[in-house]
């Protein structure tokens, strides 16, 4: 009879401290990966490169490298040629939006389709008429990256790595005390980046910029020593490469963060803080021209498709339906909101006019319209 009882102790023992292992696992807190390609068109994310544009010798020097690398008459393939990370792991793990030939659309909601706004709107959720120009300044709203390091579960266990030097007056790093390495600061002296910082110092800066690798491999490094909960990483070359009128560089360069990407997610994954813990969000400031072809180097409001943007997510709160075929809209006023819901957390904007992403209602068997509601 002891015996018995001591069996039934054990296995009750046993399936509590499982379900409290359980439960400490699902409580845990969550972590984030935020990129975004500069300037990058939702044209090329869904449609791969644009015939119209290889073809212009103005624009691509050299068509027979390009046709070869990225070219297939099938669509599905030619966009898994540029973006292999999007159209293998997060078409299957995750979500894409923004395709405008399903009517499935991504808008910025401020008037003026160019950086700073962008990333105001996307961090704070709302568009501010007061942030009308790419002036380093010191943003006055708070972003959700700020509310979140003044939460206990995120005090500094965020940091930004960008390639443009304007974010740290983006994100009021004085008044935030987000940890921003952007353009030409250096990570640190320490043995871990001695490399990227001797790298840094050297590299010609063809773009005026340090290039978007060394941003990457920097951001890299610092997830595998410090473990931040939250992660942002803005490349910029994409934007830098199309004002250029540059479209090989600017497929070559797209092509090269979509690979950034899966080497960071394959990276934290390897990692048992992050593994089945973390959400993947992807994103751009804005988009540019394609109407007009030869505007595919412009945006700014006298662009009229310049407002047109797209979004890939995948994490544990995210269903995987993989590419968006339904009529609907979004707004880049919803991704702070829907970031810190991603996290467990609620953050809600200075001037709120929309809510967060409802992922829900984008499952295919949903009738819902539209992935959230304007207030």
């Amino acid at each position: 009879m002891k015996s018995i009882f001591y069996f039934i102790f054990c296995v009750t023992s046993f399936t509590c401290c499982s379900q409290s292992k359980q439960e400490a696992a699902s409580s845990k807190p969550e972590n984030i990966i935020i990129l975004t390609l500069d300037g990058m068109r939702w044209q090329e994310v869904f449609k791969g490169i644009d015939t119209a544009l290889v073809n212009d010798k103005k624009f691509t020097k050299n068509k027979s490298q390009l046709l070869s690398a990225y070219w297939d008459e099938d669509l599905e393939i030619r966009r898994k040629k540029l973006f292999p990370f999007l159209w293998t792991e997060i078409n299957r793990l995750g979500i894409l939006a923004g395709n405008r030939e399903y009517d499935n659309k991504i808008d910025n909601k401020n008037p003026y389709w160019f950086s700073y706004p962008g990333y105001n709107e996307i961090f704070t959720g709302f568009p501010d008429s007061a942030v009308h120009s790419n002036d380093k300044k010191y943003n006055s709203n708070v972003s959700v990256l700020e509310y979140l390091q003044n939460t206990p579960d995120y005090k500094n266990k965020i940091a930004v790595f960008a390639t443009w030097d304007v974010f740290p007056f983006i994100f009021n790093q004085p008044r935030s005390g987000i940890y921003i390495n952007a353009d030409t600061t250096l990570p640190s002296e320490n043995d871990a980046y001695s490399i990227i910082n001797d790298l840094q110092r050297l590299t010609t800066r063809p773009l005026n910029v340090r290039p978007d690798l060394l941003t990457y491999i920097g951001a890299r490094e610092y997830i595998k020593k410090n473990k931040p909960k939250v992660m942002y990483i803005a490349f910029d070359e994409t934007d830098d490469f199309a004002h250029a009128g540059s479209y090989d560089q600017y497929i070559a360069s797209a092509h090269a963060e979509d690979a950034m990407i899966a080497d960071l997610w394959h990276t934290v994954q390897s990692m048992d803080e992050y593994k089945d813990h973390t959400s993947l969000l992807i994103t751009c400031d804005h988009g540019r021209g394609d109407k007009v072809k030869s505007q595919w180097q412009h945006h700014g409001s006298t662009i009229q498709d310049a407002h047109e943007i797209w979004m890939a997510c995948m994490g544990p709160k995210v269903p995987n339906v993989g590419e968006l075929k339904t009529s609907m809209q979004l707004y880049q006023a919803q991704l702070a909101a829907t970031i810190a819901d991603l996290l467990g957390q609620k953050y809600t904007a200075r001037h709120p006019i929309f809510e967060k992403i409802d992922f829900n209602a984008l499952r295919p068997e949903s009738n819902a319209a539209t992935g959230g509601k304007g207030k």
